[in-house]
């Protein structure tokens, strides 16, 4: 959420900072509920002055005089009309709210101009993604490949989305799983296990809602899947106080992931690029404004090196404003590069959301410098998710045999060479 205070004194400046994620975005709209709002605020409290100006004279009267009891008849009267006025306070309160619900993050200045993923800029690379690799093949088109996983029991039981690991399948899910949470725990991230269903209050907080309710799995109580561990993660701290000396604070969780997905096709819903459950280890920070985007930049390296000691091609890009998400003031994706399939495919998102989610949250420290709360700034990314990393591996390390050489980072964890499909 933004502050309304910025929105109140520079609104011209927050309009130009939306449009730069070429949002439509009615701020006159939002601007005309808050002063709806504060204008029968300041009227209840003038109302609420006078009841206690007329409680007050009541007192110092005799009981049963005249004036006593015109000044009974006042209390009523006013108190009336408090009543009468705080339920329309409380109803322009929630409108007000809904409204600064609905309007989007800033964009950092860094953020490059651009309103299509075309206009993103490559920040980085790693690798020799152009390598020959002639025994490379989508990895859905690998011989065996529904031996180990198994799509089309997985929509039998559940639907499409859904499939099952089988043999090596599962280990090397399990093999990568346990590779992100040490090599994380090394970085100075401590493991977290959270929940995997979350409160609308909690999916709020995040940005979830209410801009992402047709993605989402909702069970009738009503509670969420979690869409990715960011969501119970950031609400670890929801309406506390963080003590200063203990930021920044490092986490990571392994959950598995729920998307409904919904409008995807083509080429990118093959195989293991587009899931509706999956496995990721997120990465998360709470951290002091003041040094909110090195810390950006430290996780967006933490997450990269995952990738180097994979041993797979990648690039890093940076998003444009009209390809950052609704929560967001920066985003770094990392891209691995798919042999088989000849594109990238996206591994990590690494963003900074500033006070936006905890404003929204109430996640508080308190400054030694001023004495008073301030918000503190998060920032999270995936470190990773399991499908694509999954794909590219299984693409670029194909052998000329079938089986796929697995890199040796993994091979503590894997405990073979190699990963056969017979």
């Amino acid at each position: 959420m933004l502050d309304p205070k910025l929105i109140r004194e520079t609104p011209d400046l927050v309009r130009a900072a939306l449009a730069k994620k070429h949002l439509t975005v009615d701020l006159d709209a939002v601007l005309a509920t808050d002063a709806a709002w504060r204008a029968q605020m300041q009227e209840v409290e003038l109302l609420r002055s006078t009841q206690k100006a007329a409680n007050t004279a009541m007192a110092a009267l005799p009981k049963g005089t005249p004036e006593f009891i015109a000044k009974v008849q006042e209390m009523k009267a006013v108190s009336a009309q408090v009543k009468e006025r705080e339920v329309h306070l409380k109803e322009t309160e929630e409108k007000f709210r809904t409204a600064m619900l609905s309007l989007p993050n800033l964009p950092h200045a860094s953020v490059p101009e651009g309103r299509t993923p075309e206009e993103n800029v490559v920040f980085a690379s790693h690798g020799a993604h152009d390598e020959p690799r002639p025994h490379a093949l989508p990895h859905w088109e690998i011989p065996g490949f529904d031996r180990l996983f198994d799509f089309a029991r997985g929509a039998k039981v559940t639907g499409a989305g859904f499939p099952f690991y089988v043999g090596d399948g599962a280990r090397i899910v399990r093999a990568l799983l346990h590779f992100f949470l040490d090599e994380n725990a090394k970085a100075g991230y401590v493991e977290v296990a959270p929940p995997i269903f979350v409160n609308a209050a909690s999916a709020t907080a995040t940005g979830q809602l209410p801009d992402k309710e047709g993605q989402m799995y909702e069970t009738a109580d009503p509670l969420y899947a979690v869409p990715t561990a960011e969501v119970p993660l950031t609400n670890f701290f929801r309406d506390e106080i963080i003590d200063e000396a203990a930021l920044p604070i490092y986490r990571c969780a392994y959950t598995p992931c729920f998307r409904r997905e919904a409008g995807s096709y083509g080429k990118d819903v093959r195989g293991l690029n587009r899931l509706h459950q999956f496995d990721k280890v997120e990465l998360l920070k709470w951290v002091h404004p003041a040094t909110s985007y090195d810390e950006l930049d430290r996780l967006r390296l933490d997450a990269e090196s995952l990738l180097k000691k994979l041993e797979l091609p990648y690039r890093v890009l940076l998003m444009c404003g009209g390809d950052l998400g609704f929560a967001q003031s920066k985003k770094y994706d990392l891209e691995v590069w798919s042999a088989g399939q000849k594109r990238w495919l996206e591994v990590s998102s690494c963003s900074n959301f500033e006070a936006f989610q905890a404003r929204r949250a109430q996640i508080r420290f308190r400054s030694k410098e001023s004495g008073k709360p301030e918000l503190v700034h998060t920032i999270n990314g995936s470190g990773l998710a399991v499908p694509r990393v999954l794909a590219a591996l299984l693409e670029n390390n194909l052998q000329p045999d079938g089986r796929v050489k697995i890199p040796a980072a993994l091979l503590p964890y894997f405990g073979r060479d190699f990963l056969s499909f017979t």
